[in-house]
């Protein structure tokens, strides 16, 4: 039985990629097949060469919403917010960074509108339960808000992250994370897969925060996995469907779509609606719902990493990480890409 400790490695600072590539579909591109087992080399705008008619590329269109937020606390003192989970209208699990020093019933002022506020309502495990003053729709939170880069991001937000930590095909807003597979397409690529005979098809899973918090229990069945908000249409479903009775690929684009595609299975065929999903796939189980993956470099004992190595094999992703750190590939969000077929 694989534990914690199966899902480390050993990953030189300098791979954690700070910035993205001069354009998107600059990055790399690692080609692992898994039957048999070997590994290929690539750039990300090569994609197409791998791919063949009727294939059909599953996209995640959520959005990241800007829900990073700075407030000041009545003794002046600066507190950065970072909206984790939306819980209803008005109330928001949320990480703070000075956590431990704020107190139940105290309200914070927004340093982008002094008539918006937060008031602190209690604690949830490692997020506070804030209540705004009105509800942060999308228009309010793009003019007070930035967007939250990751945790191994160590460098200040800049106006281009804006723009580059979301895809071109972004749609649905919600998300407090990147679906950041998906942030190596270009518009000019999507078209030119679509001309190919490549089809595309979107849903939706809400990235949260949840996503960059580590797993702490060497027993992984006792970890628990965060709730994500999905989305699947009869008409995506129906489509992906179809390509599973005609034998055709189906190609994740991203761990995000993966789960997606993983939750709504019934008997072989994806069951199209709404609803959350805290699906854990780890080895020796195996993920079954598609016939490729298009997937980004993840952290060392990350449930995403678990996910990963389940659809492709343990030892295969095992071997894999360690050629690309030997190839110096870049890792994380603003990394490179790897193929898996």
């Amino acid at each position: 039985m694989y534990t914690l400790s199966d899902f480390q490695f050993d990953l030189p600072d300098e791979l954690v990629a700070q910035h993205p590539a001069e354009a998107r579909e600059q990055s790399r591109l690692f080609v692992l097949r898994r039957e048999p087992p070997a590994f290929e080399h690539a750039g990300f705008h090569e994609l197409g060469s791998y791919l063949r008619p009727g294939d059909v590329l599953v996209f995640n269109d959520a959005r990241v919403i800007p829900a990073r937020l700075f407030f000041r606390r009545a003794t002046g003192a600066r507190v950065e917010i970072i909206l984790a989970s939306r819980l209803d209208s008005l109330r928001w699990h949320a990480l703070a960074n000075r956590t431990k020093r704020l107190k139940p019933g105290e309200t914070l002022v927004c340093e982008g509108d002094p008539g918006v506020t937060v008031t602190v309502r209690g604690r949830a495990g490692e997020y506070i339960e804030v209540e705004t003053s009105r509800e942060f729709d999308d228009a309010l939170l793009e003019r007070i808000g930035a967007i939250p880069l990751p945790p191994y991001i160590r460098r200040p937000w800049r106006s281009e992250d804006r723009d580059r930590y979301q895809t071109v095909y972004a749609r649905a807003t919600g998300a407090v994370a990147a679906p950041t597979a998906g942030l190596h397409f270009t518009t000019g690529m999507l078209e030119s897969l679509r001309a190919s005979g490549v089809e595309t098809v979107f849903l939706t899973l809400h990235v949260s925060w949840g996503t960059f918090q580590p797993v702490r229990t060497e027993d992984l069945s006792q970890h628990k996995m965060h709730r994500e908000r999905y989305a699947l249409s009869a008409e995506s479903a129906g489509r992906i469907n179809a390509a599973r009775r005609d034998k055709r690929r189906v190609i994740a684009v991203g761990t995000t779509s993966l789960r997606v595609l993983e939750a709504s299975l019934r008997d072989g065929m994806n069951e199209a609606g709404e609803g959350e999903t805290d699906i854990f796939i780890y080895p020796p189980r195996r993920a079954l719902s598609a016939d490729g993956l298009i997937t980004n470099f993840h952290t060392p004992g990350s449930t995403l990493l678990m996910l990963v190595s389940s659809f492709a094999g343990y030892d295969t992703v095992r071997a894999a990480y360690g050629e690309a750190v030997r190839m110096r590939y870049r890792f994380f969000s603003y990394g490179d890409a790897m193929l898996i077929l």
